[in-house]
């Protein structure tokens, strides 16, 4: 595989990791077991990586990359949330300096962005801790480091700085006791992990993860439980309070100096004009106050992080109290519209996944392990994936069964059939009775000239409708190829319409369909829905 990787590379696949890191946000906020949440830390970092992306989306084509580093450090400031998120964003600042005077993506380029990020998000931090993640960082950097002197390749010197993280992380708990007590890892350090993996493997265009994740994290190990800390009287400060500094006159040192005084947790980043302080104080007014004497602030969030910690300790009592269910359900979908009908449906886990995304085993065992009930059955919705589905069912401990659904409307049907009180055997036959007369439909853009099932021509960028895996429509316009396909899945016959609308078909775009579908079928009930899904405009069924 080749490894020259251009700016836009670089680009693309920031925006790749950034996605990532806000898919998994949730899961890395879990990990916070400190009495003082200062926010959530996957949350923050996610923030302040998608204020970063924003920054970068708003560049000129062709910008250089001066204006592309810039871009990043600046939106990272502006956008860090909590400490996590500014520490997050010294380290891409540092990263960013780092890389100056490297025309190339390399293992000598990458030695370099890491070691001063190492310098740069240290000194940040006025007392570091061990076990955070500063400490990952560093044992990432050192991994560069040893990259270069043994001269591998660039994709090689990635793969050896995202082991390398993973591998700092589960350590974490051996130099942070809390953790250890807590049965957890850093959650900023897991954080960082992520980011680097996808950044990574967005880059080198490899599926999926590059590290082999966290131990804990594999179907075969443990469940980790997390603790409530209810120790909330132990904290010396309630205020988490953060915001953005413009002024010419402020003296860095002094103000760290001052803000030291003022509670801890402690940051001021940034250089003259522009600055972003982080504190836990209980007193907000002081810290605003000397600040604005010496410029203009903006942004300001302060948090009451006795009330994060008890509402963050609700959450996790109400987690745990709840009910076991029989039968359980994992469902593979593209598109949080989709997501949210399946979850509704009663579906517990929804694997993202897809026609061209398709769910390792791992991923669906891991959801199967997710899932808290006695059997899970599991939706593949695509017919790529039900051996995958198959393979995890017999990797599983608990009864586990699928339902081979190859689309998501299949999965509605399939859904309904479920009755609570049979065993798992009867309703898997039960369920796949449900759906037996669904018909699906999909609409989407040919990426190649071909030929459909009538023997007919198929240019590349022809929009084309496919019926049960059939393509027997070819056309220019969505509405038209949708309208033709409705015609040949015989939709005068049918009672329902489920119709799902992509992310590329706008609401005014569904609408005009929907009312064409209306004016042409007088009978047929419509269910239109925002699936969301990437790459086809309309997903349809009927029956």
């Amino acid at each position: 595989m080749p490894e020259s990787y251009t700016a836009n590379d670089l680009l693309n696949a920031i925006a790749a990791a950034s996605k990532t890191l806000s898919e998994r946000k949730d899961e890395i906020n879990r990990l916070n077991v400190f009495p003082v949440p200062d926010g959530d830390t996957g949350t923050n970092m996610s923030l302040t990586l998608e204020t970063v992306v924003d920054n970068l989306a708003n560049l000129p084509i062709g910008a250089g990359g001066a204006e592309i580093r810039k871009a990043i450090t600046t939106g990272a400031l502006m956008g860090a949330r909590g400490n996590s998120g500014v520490i997050t964003s010294q380290i891409l600042r540092g990263l960013c300096e780092g890389s100056v005077g490297h025309e190339a993506v390399n293992a000598e380029s990458i030695d370099s962005a890491f070691s001063h990020a190492v310098d740069v998000a240290f000194q940040a931090v006025r007392k570091p801790v061990e076990g955070t993640i500063l400490t990952v960082l560093r044992d990432s950097a050192a991994a560069a480091k040893r990259a270069r002197k043994k001269k591998l390749s660039t994709d090689e010197a990635l793969e050896a700085v995202v082991a390398e993280a993973y591998a700092s992380v589960q350590r974490t708990p051996d130099l942070l006791p809390v953790l250890k007590d807590n049965g957890v890892v850093d959650a900023g350090g897991y954080g960082l992990a992520i980011f680097f993996d996808a950044f990574a493997a967005a880059l080198t265009g490899k599926e999926g993860p590059l590290g082999d994740e966290l131990a804990f994290a594999r179907g075969a190990a443990p469940k980790v439980e997390i603790e409530q800390i209810n120790d909330w009287e132990g904290s010396a400060y309630r205020y988490c309070t953060e915001f953005l500094v413009s002024s010419d006159t402020l003296d860095a040192e002094e103000g760290l100096d001052f803000l030291g005084t003022m509670g801890d947790c402690e940051l001021l980043v940034g250089q003259n004009p522009n600055f972003k302080v982080h504190v836990h104080t209980n007193t907000p007014d002081k810290v605003l106050a000397y600040m604005l004497e010496r410029g203009q602030i903006a942004e300001v969030h302060i948090h009451n992080m006795q009330l994060q910690s008890a509402a963050r300790t609700d959450a996790l009592a109400a987690e745990g109290e709840a009910a076991r269910k029989p039968i359980g359900f994992v469902a593979v979908a593209a598109g949080e519209g989709n997501a949210k009908i399946l979850k509704s449906l009663g579906v517990d886990v929804v694997v993202s996944g897809g026609q061209t995304m398709n769910p390792s085993t791992k991923d669906l065992l891991d959801a199967a392990n997710e899932v808290n009930a006695d059997a899970v059955i599991i939706l593949p919705n695509n017919k790529n994936i039900i051996m995958a589905a198959q393979s995890a069912c017999g990797l599983s401990e608990k009864p586990c069964a699928v339902v081979p659904t190859t689309s998501v409307p299949q999965a509605f049907s399939a859904l309904f059939g479920l009755d609570e009180d049979a065993s798992l055997e009867e309703n898997v036959e039960a369920m796949t009775e449900a759906y037996a007369d669904v018909r699906t439909g999909e609409v989407t853009r040919a990426i190649k000239d071909a030929k459909d099932a009538h023997d007919n021509p198929i240019h590349e960028g022809d929009v084309i409708g496919i019926a049960d895996g059939s393509i027997e429509s070819v056309g220019a316009a969505v509405e038209d190829v949708v309208m033709d396909l409705l015609a040949r899945m015989d939709a005068a016959d049918a009672d329902t319409l489920t119709l799902l609308a992509g992310e590329d078909l706008d609401d005014a775009a569904l609408d005009a369909l929907v009312a064409r579908i209306e004016e042409a079928y007088d009978e047929l009930e419509i269910d239109a829905h925002r699936g969301e899904q990437p790459l086809y405009p309309v997903v349809m069924s009927v029956e």
